[in-house]
């Protein structure tokens, strides 16, 4: 069963602008430790920073609550499954709602795809709900 939908459309120039113009303090103020080490590796590391960006306003729209009643940026951090796909690993006042919204007897298993093309960047989040065992 389907909890939450969520989507969010950011532009990569914004992304770096705020880079350029507040640095760490943007992205220490946003981004977990490992999605900043993972997009200042990268070459297109605004575009990066950007498609997570995406993902955390997508997710907080999926969990029903934006950024506000708890859920702060870095209580969700994009991070890769073993095989690479994407999800979101939920922490503070994000898990709270997520636990709190999905019903008994169900685990929830966060859905998100993450794609940009400059200057935008792109994420959709779905939360669903699955029956336990």
């Amino acid at each position: 069963m389907i909890l939450g939908i969520g989507s969010d459309l950011c532009d990569i120039t914004r992304i770096e602008r705020s880079l350029e113009r507040f640095g760490e303090r943007f992205t220490h103020r946003v981004f977990t430790e490992g999605e900043r080490k993972k997009s200042d590796r990268r070459a297109t590391r605004a575009a990066s920073y950007a498609r997570r960006f995406a993902a955390k306003e997508a997710c907080s729209k999926a969990l029903g609550t934006g950024m506000s009643h708890g859920v702060f940026w870095r209580d969700m951090e994009v991070v890769n499954l073993p095989g690479g796909r994407p999800t979101m690993r939920l922490t503070g006042g994000a898990a709270e709602r997520l636990k709190a919204m999905t019903p008994p007897g169900h685990e929830a298993v966060v859905h998100i795809s993450l794609t940009d093309d400059p200057p935008l960047a792109q994420a959709f989040v779905v939360i669903e709900a699955r029956p336990v065992g």
